[in-house]
């Protein structure tokens, strides 16, 4: 088979399956709206939890950053792409979080295949969740470790794992809040076995920072918890992009020295710098505490709506709320018979999540109003009838 025909092959069994991925241009998409060709939708595709992309104070931040540095970092920042701007937030995040060390990175992606990449060897074992992020599994697998994986949030199974003798350390490897199915880890009773069995903790927690937590610290700090690896990510809760490494003081020399991901990636922006360090002074004041209570608000009155709806609710009580629908077909068409309807969501299928599972997967953020999730109420019974 030839390059071509391997790759026309590809295609046609993910459009066989109606699995095939459609990027979709829109005029603007971080919002309470989303516009398409010139029609407004109401956008519950948004991963902008708290509403933050959008907030003067962070806007303002990063055009000053723009005018002090210009709009590049102009390298690595092994070179010359460490600013001010960088370590104030690197400073700033760690003694937030209270861990030794932060290091950034250009995306949560980066974090993930950077920090399991560098840190394991051929005698080690990773432990981690069935539905961990892609970037976490991939990264496990393509690492020379030994990838093992537990039933989703099943300690037991974990612990189980980790009794297995292994020449090498061995590591755990869960997220905060799961991305597709909107659920938390229990993660002081994760932690707690892998302490006992002498292994550290990697918990991403892309979905949780900024959003849950005291003062938004996430999933970590709401169950008083501190793993030995924590990665944030600022393109959700946060309302930005990029992410950073929480860790000890030896573990971020390390990384400095061998995480490739940082070593020969342009830094981010310093303009992005400040304007994060703007969010996360949102996040920690009264308003980002409001905003935590209107998203509790809109979560509660969503689930409370659907329950006599024939979809398979999650026990989600995250911003993600999926609606489980089953088959790939019947998620695209109802997608689509709420988007005829000014209500903008999207489908999700395999190999995306697993087969049999499509769903909507539901965002709600504090920028909606009340009557927003009423209006999305509406349009689910109608399409359900």
């Amino acid at each position: 088979m030839t390059w071509q025909q391997r790759i026309d092959a590809a295609l046609d069994a993910r459009r066989a399956a109606d699995a095939l991925r459609v990027r979709t241009t829109v005029e603007n998409g971080a919002g309470r709206f989303l516009t398409r060709d010139q029609r407004r939708y109401c956008n519950f595709s948004s991963n902008d939890y708290l509403g933050l992309s959008q907030h003067p104070a962070i806007i303002r931040a990063w055009q000053q950053g723009a005018e002090q540095y210009g709009v590049g970092s102009g390298g690595s920042g092994h070179v010359s792409g460490y600013t001010t701007a960088h370590q104030a937030l690197e400073e700033h995040l760690a003694d937030w979080l209270g861990y030794p060390r932060a290091l950034l990175f250009i995306s949560g992606f980066a974090a993930n295949q950077a920090l399991i990449a560098a840190l394991t060897d051929k005698t080690d074992r990773i432990v981690a969740d069935r539905l961990s992020h892609a970037s976490l599994l991939e990264a496990a697998s393509h690492s020379p470790a030994q990838l093992r994986r537990f039933a989703h949030n099943d300690v037991a199974q974990l612990a189980s794992l980790l009794d297995k003798p292994c020449d090498g350390q061995q590591l755990v490897v869960t997220e905060g809040i799961f991305s597709m199915d909107g659920d938390s880890a229990p993660l002081a009773d994760i932690h707690a076995a892998a302490q006992r069995h002498g292994s550290w903790l990697l918990v991403d927690d892309a979905h949780g920072i900024g959003v849950t937590g005291p003062e938004g610290r996430g999933s970590a700090a709401s169950q008083s918890v501190k793993p030995e690896l924590l990665v944030v990510t600022f393109g959700k809760g946060v309302g930005v992009s990029g992410a950073a490494v929480l860790c000890s003081d030896s573990v971020a020399n390390y990384l400095l020295q061998f995480a490739r991901h940082l070593i020969y990636s342009t830094s981010m922006p310093p303009a992005q710098a400040m304007a994060l360090r703007a969010a996360f002074d949102l996040i920690r004041s009264d308003v980002g505490e409001a905003r935590r209570q209107r998203l509790a608000a809109h979560i509660h009155q969503f689930r409370a709506g659907v329950r006599d709806l024939p979809f398979e609710l999650t026990a989600s009580r995250s911003a993600i709320q999926p609606l489980i629908v089953g088959e790939n077909d019947r998620a695209l068409h109802l997608a689509q018979t709420l988007r005829e309807q000014g209500i903008w969501v999207t489908a999700i299928r395999p190999p995306t999540v697993p087969t049999g599972t499509a769903r909507l997967r539901l965002t709600l953020t504090a920028a909606h109003e009340a009557s927003d999730i009423t209006a999305l109420l509406e349009a689910l019974h109608g399409a359900s009838e």
